[in-house]
């Protein structure tokens, strides 16, 4: 579309897949395990030295710190260390080496982005912006994580990034996050574990408690109980699993925000955290909290959820409520309308529906708000992010499903009051796959989480066929004016 002036900027974000982490690598089978323990046990000390110096040699300039996660995996296999003598820290270096392997995080693709303004606007030039990007990094096994970079718009309109850091470094997971006992009773009800186990655990506990505080009622409750029953012991294991999926992260400030990266933690995310999207979110009383709902996927179920933080150093990630909570693309508005949470979604994998809640975690009775109509976007329609409020409506940058699986951006237009009220839409998209953004993972997609307005324009990052990421953007006044209202 012409007439909306749209500047592709030079700029391309590449996977580089010398950016890596050092995983667990540890054998299923308890004698696998052994065997390796075994061989490592039956070195000399000086043979142990002499392999643990190789090791850093090799890996050292790899890493901020490599002792760590390798102390951190001998931790985890400890227990089948069949001796009574201690080791010296050499030997649990080796051992930790032989159950770690390095893991390029971004060595498939550094896509599906989205855009918010830094919490940080010190030293920037009038009618500039510093603005922080979130990018889903995909490696082997198409494992999925997020990752960030820092960047400055110009006054004249300019997008240029921060050096990025050649390491990344994974968060502190934070040992006692704290809990919300409503929203933790919500999801064990959901769950089908309304039952005297979960009312035993949960009724001694206070409004918000501690993961110490659950396991003494956990043990307190079990130790009530004996012998356990099937339900008693599955109950048990959900309320574990709900826990371990509620969880906090927390970065070093000395770490800069390059080098941050969010790995999958819980089992429900183990095979990635896809496609985050990150809104600046203001309260009624002026608060501003940083939310991003993301796919959570486990190899066979997806599930959205909620990462929070007002830093982009401590994080809480969530686990969402209510029947409305499924399948993808959940988009939520930077602000309350008439006092209500507002969130966009796709339950059905085809439109784009609407939900209001009086609670940010929970989230129901969706209504559809909005369907194909084009044919570009003919197959499915669905959001790229969280709308943007500007002076003439919440502009929604959509993306539509076309003939031969193209993937087109476009927009449409919300009322301010009442969102579920159409304003009008874009005919054409205001951006297709051209030249050689057709080419990668997936052909002929171009792919946004999020976008935001400055200084009149929209800066609208977006994926290049599941591969890399450019950046476009464009007059925010001709792009209103494209829209056909209706």
């Amino acid at each position: 579309m012409n007439t909306l002036s749209v500047r592709r900027h030079e700029i391309t974000l590449l996977p580089d897949s010398a950016r890596v982490i050092i995983r667990p690598f540890i054998p299923s089978a308890v004698e696998r395990i052994a065997g390796v323990i075994g061989r490592a046990l039956a070195l000399s000390e000086d043979e142990v030295v002499k392999k643990v110096e190789v090791i850093h040699q090799a890996f050292d300039s790899r890493h901020l710190d490599i002792e760590t996660p390798l102390l951190e995996h001998y931790a985890k296999v400890r227990k089948h260390v069949a001796t009574p003598h201690p080791l010296s820290r050499a030997r649990e270096l080796l051992i930790g080496a032989l159950f770690s392997g390095e893991y390029a995080l971004e060595s498939a693709a550094l896509f599906n982005p989205s855009i918010v303004p830094h919490p940080d606007q010190s030293g920037v030039a009038d009618g500039g912006l510093r603005f922080i990007m979130s990018l889903r990094a995909t490696g082997e096994g198409h494992i999925s994580s997020i990752e960030f970079r820092e960047g400055i718009i110009s006054p004249a309109g300019d997008i240029s990034f921060a050096e990025v850091s050649r390491f990344v470094t994974m968060p502190q997971l934070v040992p006692n996050p704290s809990y919300q006992k409503k929203s933790f009773i919500t999801k064990l009800k959901e769950m089908g574990f309304e039952n005297d186990c979960a009312t035993a655990v949960m009724e001694p506990l206070g409004a918000q408690f501690t993961r110490t505080d659950l396991g003494s009622s956990v043990a307190r409750t079990r130790n009530e109980a004996l012998p356990a029953t099937h339900e008693f012991s599955r109950t048990l294991e959900c309320i574990k699993w709900l826990a371990d999926s509620n969880y906090e992260l927390r970065f070093s400030p000395k770490i800069s925000l390059s080098e941050r990266i969010i790995f999958p933690v819980s089992a429900n995310e183990s095979n990635g955290i896809e496609d985050a999207r990150f809104v600046r979110f203001t309260e009624d009383d002026g608060s501003i909290l940083y939310c991003a709902t993301y796919t959570a996927y486990n190899g066979r179920v997806i599930l959205p959820q909620l990462i929070e933080t007002q830093d982009f150093l401590h994080f809480r990630v969530l686990t969402l409520n209510g029947s409305g909570v499924q399948n993808k693309g959940m988009a939520l508005f930077p602000r309350r309308i008439n006092g209500r949470y507002v969130m966009l979604s796709r339950q059905d994998d085809e439109n784009i529906l609407i939900m209001f809640s009086d609670y940010l975690h929970y989230w129901s009775d969706p209504e559809i708000l909005l369907r194909p109509a084009e044919v570009w976007e003919s197959v499915k329609l669905g959001n790229c992010g969280s709308p943007i409020e500007t002076d003439e409506g919440w502009l929604v940058i959509t993306h539509g499903v076309g003939p031969m699986r193209t993937y087109c951006i476009g927009a449409v237009l919300l009322d301010l009051d009442d969102p579920t009220r159409v304003i009008g839409r874009l005919r054409e998209p205001i951006l297709s796959a051209e030249g050689i953004e057709r080419e990668g993972y997936v052909p002929n997609v171009v792919y946004s989480c999020g976008s935001m307005i400055h200084a009149g324009k929209l800066i609208l990052p977006y994926a290049m066929s599941d591969k890399a990421t450019a950046i476009a953007s464009m007059p925010l006044d001709k792009l209103l004016s494209e829209i056909v209202r209706d």
